[in-house]
This record gives structure tokens, C-alpha cells and sequence, in this order.
């Protein structure tokens, strides 16, 4: 009953969110929100922008690709030399170069990937300076590729897609800033912990122990690491931590933080381009998506644990709780990861290796979609709309005509980038992990053999590919194999996705608008949700049914039953 309530209060919350704070993101990016101009203002002279002069889609590439490089060399940097800088006061060491190179790249790339424990590794000052900022950039990054290719939709014979630099700079100001400090305050409240004092040093002298707790400045990051869909956490528990994620109304903020701009985006989409029920049809593909796999993976969660069953152990009223927090439960832990593995956030309240094999199964599996149900910031909506172009170019062929999709020609051009950019994240991931299981570095970070070890690989390549940071535990990965092979999918997972993406809105933005007639196939039906869905499944099952059947299948199969 007490799940129930959860979900009924967080779907009343998210279809607040998506019709308020999309109606206010679209005035963001439309330039009309104005209220801290004496912040935008100076940064433009700053960076030396115009914000009046917009880019064609090359430029807002190069604009992009510029910009990140300089924050992968100025977060390396810091990280490098954090042992000579301030606010460190457990007097860390610099971060060796192929972890640094991996955090760089992961948080840069809004993946947030750690190959480390926070606690043990990161000054406040890198957590500060180099992390945090990142998570905010990098989501307003995403935020910006997204609106970037809904203006490709709603313009008509058009040179320019906006301008980077101040689609960069609302994101931050206008969004994501004002938000975190409003949730800061609140997980404050609830006990999530904020200081920049050094750890507590506890002694107890009547037993004669001693310790150290690691605190630090938590709460400020914890909120962006969850509305930014970035993930890293201050402590290697993560959201599991009772600093970061104290109460179980903690935990459900984090989830509705994670999922808000993603849902709203929708309804931005939808304004956008003229139409709501667009922003509808592709809201109601990502639920489906995200109910099944949701429902999937709690029932796998509440039954038994297949481990605990073979010992002769009863059966677990509960559900499976390996690896989760009492004050969560089975059912909420499933729900938080989720959530965060289909919003390619990546943080966790629950250790993912210790799932049924079915459990982690529904995990791997929803990344595997593309991040799409409802994806991160700003790249899940401009993911699924590269499925979307698929599906009708796919639905013209059924009708047989050229296929539309709001008014403008899906020519040759646009399904090549369209495939280009969905069929990037699996080539990676299949590629990635074939490498890893034939060479002995990668082989040897294993610490689990036979199918669950070959899942660990697999998920950590999918995860990075996804963007989505969350690891599958298990997996010795702070070597220079996966340091370096994982910056590089990290890479290619982010910006082979986002050049194609750019590269449609542009050629998008450069058509007429065709008039609907008779024979077109309309996109804001049933009929269109089903093949968008379809399309998306079947993309996805195609590549990796024979990887997953050699990991959590086979794994679950090596108990006797497929369900638990």
C-alpha cells in the first residue's frame, strides 16, 4: 500500500512538472525569462558572445566540441593537482592519469562514471570545482542539443539552429541552478549533511576505538547529481549513504528530481513545434517503456532470490534484500534504479550486483533501449526522436509515400543520420566488450566468473556508451584498461550521438513545411506509439539478445527457472 502511495504521489508530481516546468522551460529557450539577466549579462561579455547572432548547425558543433574539450583539460587538471591546491583537508594525493583521463571524460560527458570512492580520492575542491560543475554544464549541454534539434522541427527554411553559448548559459542560470538551491535546503532539512569541516574523528574511550567519517559539502551536489541525470556521488554508497539520501522522502525526491526535466521536455517539444499531443505521443512511448520495465524488474525484486532458494533458505516476505537499505525496502530500491538506469543518471540507492539475475537483467536491459524511457537531460528526447524518424520513415514505406514527420520531408539524409546516431551505442558496447573478454586486462578484473562476470563487463561498457555512470559492482575497473577503454566509450557514447543529432537539425531546420494531406501518416496516434515502441525494441533486442542470453539468462537459467 505504502508503494502504491509513493507512485500515486510521484506521477501527480511529474504531470505537474511536465505541464509547469515545461511551459517555463520553453520560455527560457524562447529568451523571455529575463529575471537574473545581471548573471547572464556579464558572462556574455565573458565569453565574448553575441546573443543576438544564432549559428548554423557546424558552428554550434564546433561551439560544442570546443567547449568540452577545455572542460575535460580544465577538470583534469584540477584533479592532477589536487594535492597542492586548497580545501583539501584529509590531504589526498592528485589523482593518478588514467582515472583522472576517466573522471574527466565521465563527467564531461554527463556519465559520471567513478572508478573510485569519493570519500578515499576527491578533494572538496575537486568534488566542488571540478565534479559539481560539470554536473551542472554537462546536463545544460544536453538540455541545449535538445532544444537545438526541436527548433530544427519548428523552423521553416531556416540557416541557424540558436546559438550554444546562450542555450548553454539558460540552462544553468534559468534551470538547473535555481532548482538545486531550492532541493539543497530541502535535503538539508532532512538530514543530508553540507559542510566544508574536515572528517569527524570519533573516539570512545571506554572501548578504546576510533574513527573517521568523511563529510564534506554532500547536499549541493547530491540534488544536481539527480536533477542533472549525472550520478557520481559524493561516497561510494552513493545514494545507498544515509549523508546523501537520508530519509525514504529523500529518496523519493531524488526519483521525481531525476525524472522531472526529462518528462517535461516532452511538453517543450510539444509547444514547440505547434503541436501538445506530439509531446504527448512521445511522453506516452517513454511510459510504456518505463511501466514494463519497471513492473519487470520489481516483481523479479519481490520475489525470491534465487541464491537464498537454492540454499533451502525460506522464502524472503520482503523480497530480495541483498544489497539494499532496510529504511528503503525491495519495491522503492527498484523503483530509485529504475528510474536512474532509464534516465541514464546512473546513481544508485541499492547495490545492482546483488539483483535477482532478472532484476539486474531489467537494469541492463533499459539502458540498452537507447536511454530513451525518459533518457537524461535533453538526450533522451532528442534520442527517441531519432527513433521517431526511423519509425515514419519506416510507416512511409507502409503507406507508400515519402514519410513526413511534422511537416517536413524524411528524405535519405535524415534516416542515414538518424541510424548513424541510434546505432552508435551499440556498436560501442558490442565492440567495447568483445575486446574486454579476449584480452587478459580485461579478463582480470573480474571477480566473478561464468555468466554473472560476463555481465559485469557487459554492463559497464553499457553504461558508459549510455552515458549513464551506474556500475554493476563486481569489477575491478580502476585499471588502465577500463580507465582508457572507458573514456573512450564515454566519448563516443556523448558526441558520436550528438554530431549526427546537430547534423538533422540543421538539414531539419533548412526545409519547408510540407501541408498535411490525406495521405499522411499522422504521429500523434496510437498507431504511431506502438511502432515508435516497436521500433525502439526491436532495435534493441536485435543487438543485444544474444549478449544478454550469455549473462543474466543464462545465469538465471543456471537455477532451474527463468522467473524467480
Amino acid at each position: 500500500m505504502g508503494f502504491a502511495i509513493t507512485l500515486v504521489a510521484l506521477l501527480v508530481a511529474l504531470a505537474l512538472a511536465w505541464r509547469f516546468l515545461g511551459s517555463y522551460l520553453v520560455a527560457v529557450y524562447d529568451g523571455r525569462v529575463r529575471w537574473l539577466s545581471f548573471l547572464e549579462k556579464p558572462l556574455y561579455r565573458v565569453l565574448g558572445v553575441d546573443p543576438t547572432v544564432e549559428q548554423t548547425w557546424p558552428r554550434y558543433t564546433a561551439a560544442l566540441l570546443v567547449f568540452s574539450a577545455v572542460a575535460i583539460l580544465i577538470t583534469y587538471g584540477l584533479l592532477r593537482l589536487q594535492g597542492h591546491l586548497p580545501l583539501n583537508p584529509q590531504h589526498l594525493p592528485g589523482v593518478s592519469p588514467a582515472l583522472a583521463w576517466n573522471t574527466s571524460v565521465s563527467f564531461v560527458t554527463n556519465t559520471n562514471w567513478q572508478n573510485y570512492a569519493g570519500e578515499t580520492t576527491m578533494s572538496y575542491l575537486s568534488q566542488m570545482s571540478a565534479l559539481t560543475v560539470q554536473m551542472f554544464v554537462s546536463a545544460s549541454v544536453g538540455l541545449a542539443i535538445a532544444v537545438a534539434l526541436i527548433r530544427g522541427f519548428s523552423r521553416r527554411e531556416s540557416s541557424t539552429i540558436g546559438n550554444f553559448w546562450v542555450d548553454l548559459t539558460r540552462g544553468v542560470i534559468y534551470v538547473l541552478m535555481p532548482i538545486a538551491a531550492v532541493f539543497t535546503v530541502l535535503f538539508v532539512a532532512q538530514g543530508a549533511i553540507q559542510t566544508l569541516a574536515g572528517p569527524a574523528h570519533i573516539h570512545d574511550a571506554l572501548n578504546g576505538a576510533r574513527q573517521v567519517i568523511p563529510r564534506g559539502p554532500v547536499a549541493s551536489q547530491e540534488v544536481i547529481k539527480q536533477l542533472g541525470t549525472n550520478g557520481g556521488g559524493f561516497f561510494n554508497a552513493n545514494g545507498a549513504h544515509p549523508f546523501e539520501n537520508p530519509t525514504g522522502l529523500t529518496n523519493i525526491l531524488s526519483v521525481l528530481l531525476l525524472l522531472a526535466i526529462p518528462v517535461a521536455l516532452t511538453y517543450v517539444f510539444g509547444r514547440m513545434v505547434g503541436s501538445v499531443r506530439q509531446g504527448l505521443a512521445v511522453l506516452s512511448a517513454m511510459a510504456l517503456l518505463f511501466g514494463a520495465w519497471l513492473a519487470f524488474t520489481t516483481t523479479a525484486e519481490m520475489g525470491r532470490n534465487p541464491a537464498v532458494a537454492a540454499a533451502g533458505l525460506p522464502h524472503q516476505p520482503s523480497g530480495n534484500m541483498e544489497g539494499k537499505e532496510t529504511r528503503f525496502g525491495a519495491a522503492s530500491s527498484a523503483l530509485y534504479n529504475i528510474a536512474s538506469t532509464q534516465t541514464s543518471t546512473g546513481s544508485v540507492d541499492s547495490a545492482n550486483d546483488s539483483y535477482t539475475p532478472i532484476g539486474g537483467m531489467g537494469l541492463l536491459t533499459g539502458m540498452m533501449l537507447g536511454e530513451v524511457s525518459p533518457g537524461g537531460v535533453g538526450s533522451g528526447l532528442y534520442t527517441i526522436l531519432l527513433f521517431a524518424i526511423i519509425a515514419v520513415f519506416i510507416g512511409g514505406l507502409m503507406v507508400g509515400r515519402t514519410p513526413e514527420y511534422l511537416g517536413k520531408k524524411i528524405q535519405s539524409r535524415e534516416v542515414k543520420l538518424a541510424a548513424l546516431g541510434v546505432l552508435v551505442m551499440p556498436i560501442v558496447v558490442v565492440v567495447m566488450t568483445g575486446i574486454a573478454v579476449a584480452v587478459p586486462a580485461g579478463r582480470s578484473a573480474i571477480e566473478n566468473h561464468g555468466p554473472h562476470g560476463f555481465t559485469e563487463i557487459l554492463y559497464a561498457f553499457t553504461s558508459q556508451a549510455n552515458n549513464n555512470g551506474s556500475a554493476f559492482a563486481g569489477l575491478s575497473a580502476n585499471t588502465p584498461f577500463y580507465n582508457i577503454a572507458g573514456g573512450i566509450a564515454m566519448l563516443l557514447g556523448r558526441f558520436a550521438v550528438m554530431i549526427p543529432v546537430l547534423a538533422l537539425a540543421g538539414t531539419l531546420a533548412a526545409k519547408g513545411i510540407v501541408p498535411a494531406s490525406a495521405g499522411t501518416f499522422r504521429t500523434d496516434t496510437p498507431l504511431f506509439i506502438g511502432l515508435l515502441v516497436g521500433v525502439i525494441l526491436i532495435v534493441g533486442g536485435l543487438t543485444f539478445f544474444p549478449a544478454v542470453a550469455l549473462g543474466p539468462i543464462a545465469e538465471q537459467l543456471a537455477h532451474g527457472r527463468f522467473y524467480p
